[in-house]
């Protein structure tokens, strides 16, 4: 998917009469004159993204932005913005903007405020761990990520599942929202959370 928007923003790129006389042509001279080439932005679509999409999008250069569609029963769409990154201001169109005004190019040239992410809360020494548990808990492509301040959730319409790191103990702790009575509890492994308070949500305890 990211190799596929890079490669289409790199042609776009090496077509700009093309495209702006397809413009004019289609929509007019003024929207023509108004695009701004200095920092594209690619717009992934797609049923879901992994882990490893969610952090190439942070180190690439480019403005993108990582967005999750579903389709609901009645044919209702939902698009959810699952990741974006701001670029690197440096990435720029050597071809100067023509005809615009200071407020348009203020406008246009405004930053994009990323969507947070696990990555602030994921220990150096449990990245790769979290990297295979992120994986598995989204592996259905429809499971929205969100990191909060003390752990990162999962969600699909409500929470399915918590995560919560402890660097200490070289382990994470998952939240599940799973009956425990449902499972076969193993001391170490598994924890039947009912009554007992804790940060995240679910009843079932996983160590990873």
């Amino acid at each position: 998917m990211l190799s596929q928007a890079v490669s289409y923003l790199t042609w776009l790129r090496s077509a700009q009469h093309e495209f702006e006389a397809l413009v004019r042509t289609v929509l007019g001279v003024d929207v023509a004159d108004s695009i701004d080439w200095r920092r594209p932005r690619m717009i992934c679509i797609a049923a879901g993204f992994s882990h490893h999409d969610r952090v190439a999008v942070q180190r690439l250069p480019e403005r993108i932005d990582l967005v999750r569609y579903r389709v609901f029963e009645g044919g209702l769409l939902s698009l959810l913005l699952v990741d974006s990154s701001p670029g690197s201001p440096s990435v720029a169109s050597s071809r100067p903007s023509r005809g615009r005004d200071a407020v348009v190019g203020s406008r246009l040239a405004a930053p994009v405020v990323p969507l947070p992410t696990g990555g602030g809360l994921v220990p150096e020494c449990l990245r790769d761990l979290y990297g295979e548990l992120d994986e598995a808990l989204t592996a259905w492509g429809e499971v929205e990520v969100a990191a909060l301040r003390h752990y990162i959730a999962y969600r699909r319409l409500v929470n399915v599942a918590s995560v919560i790191f402890r660097p200490k103990h070289q382990a994470i702790l998952v939240y599940l929202r799973l009956d425990p009575d449902s499972v076969e509890l193993e001391e170490g492994f598994t924890r039947d959370m009912r009554g007992i308070g804790h940060l995240g949500t679910g009843d079932l305890e996983v160590w990873a």
